[in-house]
C-alpha cells in the first residue's frame, strides 16, 4: 500500500482538541476480529462488534490518525439527493430511488447515533440547493424537479431573488432546494465515534498495512511495525482499497481539494445580508460545492484530478487555493480577497457507475467502501451493515443496500487513467463558468 501522508490543513480537523494516548501498533498479535481503516465505515463496524460481541477481542488500524482522512476532508454534507440529468428510462428512476433509499436509511443512522450518544457536530437540517448561474440548465433542474415529484421528494425551484436572500449572491440564476439533506461539522462527528468506541475494541494509528495474505483460515496483515493474525477481516479502506489490492477494477481515488475562509466578520456578513446556514451543489459535476458553516465560514471545493502520488505538496495546495479564491470573489465580490485561512486536499472513492462497494469478497473476508462523495451516511451505514454481515446475519438493511445496482468493471491501467483524466478536463470544461 502507498504510504499516504494527509496534509495538515484541513480546517475541520484544526477544530478539534489533538487527541493524546494514540497507540502505534509494535508488535505482532492475534485477533478474532480485524478492521483494517478507521473513517466512517471502519468505526462503524468497530462499533457494531462490539455491541454484538463485547466478550471477544476487536483490532482497528488506520495508516494515519483515525477520522482524519475523507472522513473529515469532505464538504459536511449529508445527502439525501444527487442530481442525476438522465432519468431516461423508467429502470433509470427505479435505480435511482434504490440509491436513495440507502441515502435515507443512511441520515436516519447518524441522526440515530448523534442522538443516543448526545453527539454535538453543528447538525443542522437545512437542506440543499443545486445552483447554477447558467439559464439553460433550468430545463435540467425542471426535469430533476419531475422525478423528485414523482418520487415523493419534497423541494422547491427557486429563481435568482428568493435565491440571493437566502445564500446573499447574486451569482445562481436557478436553484433546485431539496429538503432531506443535511448540514453538519464531519470532524466532530468521527471524533465521536472514536471518543464512543467499546472498551473491547483496541485502536491502533499511524500504522500503515503494508500487505496481506490468507492461508488456510488465518488472514495476516503485516503492517509498517508489526503483524496481526485474525480470523475475520472487514476492509474499510475507501479510496485506497485498489491499493491493498482490492476489488481493483471496480473502483478509482479521485484527489479533490477544498478552501475554507476565516469566521466573516460582522460586517462582512451583514455585507451578504446575514443569511443563515446553507449549502450549494452544482448542477454539473465539476462545478463549484460551496456552503456557509455555522461559525460563518464559507467552504469552496471546486476542483477534483486523478493524483499521484496521493499526498499533496504544499505548493500545489497554493495553486488549487488561487482557483478557489476566485471562485469565492466571483459569488461575494463585496468580500476581501485574502480571506481563504486554509486549503487542503482529500481522496474520494468512484465507481463507473456511481454505486457503492459492500460485499463478501472471501470466505472471513469483507469489504465496503467507494461512496462516490456521499460518505458520511453511507459510510456510517454500511459500516453498521458490513459488521452485521460478517456475523452471518442479514437486515432489512442489508436487503436495501443489497438490492442496488452492482459496481461495473472498469478498463486496466494504463487506460483507465487516461480516460478518468479526459472526463475530468471535459466536465471541467462544460463547468467553466460555475467553478
Amino acid at each position: 500500500m502507498t504510504t499516504v501522508l494527509n496534509d495538515n490543513n484541513c480546517a475541520w480537523i484544526n477544530d478539534l482538541n489533538p487527541r493524546s494516548n494514540t497507540l502505534t501498533l509494535s508488535s505482532n498479535l492475534d485477533t478474532e476480529w480485524l478492521i483494517v481503516g478507521a473513517g466512517y465505515t471502519g468505526l462503524s463496524a468497530a462499533r457494531k462488534l462490539g455491541q454484538l460481541y463485547p466478550n471477544q477481542k476487536i483490532l482497528i488500524v488506520d495508516a494515519q490518525l483515525a477520522g482524519e482522512g475523507a472522513s473529515s476532508r469532505n464538504s459536511g454534507y449529508l445527502v439525501d439527493t444527487t442530481l442525476n440529468d438522465g432519468f431516461t428510462s423508467n429502470k433509470e428512476i427505479e435505480n435511482y430511488k434504490k440509491k436513495t433509499d440507502i441515502y435515507k436509511i443512511g441520515i436516519e443512522t447518524v441522526k440515530k447515533f448523534i442522538k443516543e450518544y448526545q453527539v454535538d457536530c453543528d447538525w443542522n437540517e437545512t437542506g440543499k440547493y443545486f445552483a447554477s448561474s447558467k439559464k439553460e440548465d433550468k430545463k435540467i433542474l425542471e426535469k430533476f424537479s419531475e422525478n423528485l415529484s414523482n418520487l415523493g421528494f419534497e423541494h422547491k425551484l427557486l429563481t435568482n431573488e428568493n435565491l440571493k436572500k437566502k445564500i446573499g449572491t447574486n451569482f445562481y440564476n436557478i436553484a433546485l432546494h431539496t429538503k432531506g439533506g443535511v448540514l453538519l461539522h464531519p470532524g466532530k462527528l468521527v471524533r465521536a465515534m472514536i471518543d464512543i468506541l467499546p472498551k473491547n475494541v483496541t485502536l491502533y494509528e499511524n500504522s500503515p498495512l503494508l500487505n496481506w495474505k490468507k492461508v488456510n483460515d488465518i488472514i495476516t496483515c503485516n503492517f509498517k511495525n508489526g503483524s496481526i493474525k485474525t480470523k475475520k477481516v472487514i476492509f474499510a479502506t475507501n479510496g485506497f482499497l485498489k491499493s491493498l489490492g482490492i476489488k481493483t477494477n471496480y473502483n478509482f481515488p479521485i484527489t479533490l481539494t477544498a478552501s475554507m475562509t476565516r469566521p466573516l466578520s460582522n460586517e462582512e456578513f451583514q455585507s451578504i445580508g446575514a443569511p443563515k446556514e446553507w449549502g450549494v451543489l452544482p448542477v454539473k459535476p465539476m462545478g463549484a460545492t460551496i456552503r456557509m458553516t455555522k461559525d460563518r465560514r464559507i467552504l469552496i471545493r471546486n476542483t477534483a484530478e486523478v493524483h499521484n502520488p496521493f499526498t499533496m505538496a504544499q505548493s500545489i495546495l497554493e495553486k488549487r487555493s488561487m482557483k478557489q479564491k476566485i471562485g469565492i470573489k466571483k459569488r461575494f465580490p463585496q468580500l476581501p480577497g485574502d480571506i481563504i485561512q486554509s486549503t487542503w486536499s482529500g481522496i474520494v472513492s468512484r465507481t463507473r457507475n456511481s454505486s457503492q462497494i459492500f460485499e463478501k469478497i472471501d470466505e472471513n473476508i469483507f469489504v465496503a467502501g467507494c461512496y462516490n462523495g456521499s460518505g458520511i451516511g453511507v459510510g456510517t451505514l454500511f459500516g453498521e451493515q458490513i459488521a452485521i454481515k460478517a456475523c452471518n446475519e442479514n437486515s432489512k438493511e442489508i436487503e436495501t443496500i443489497e438490492a442496488r445496482n452492482k459496481p461495473t468493471w472498469l478498463p486496466p491501467q494504463p487506460f483507465l487513467n487516461l480516460g478518468v483524466k479526459a472526463r475530468l478536463i471535459y466536465e471541467r470544461i462544460r463547468a467553466k463558468s460555475e467553478i
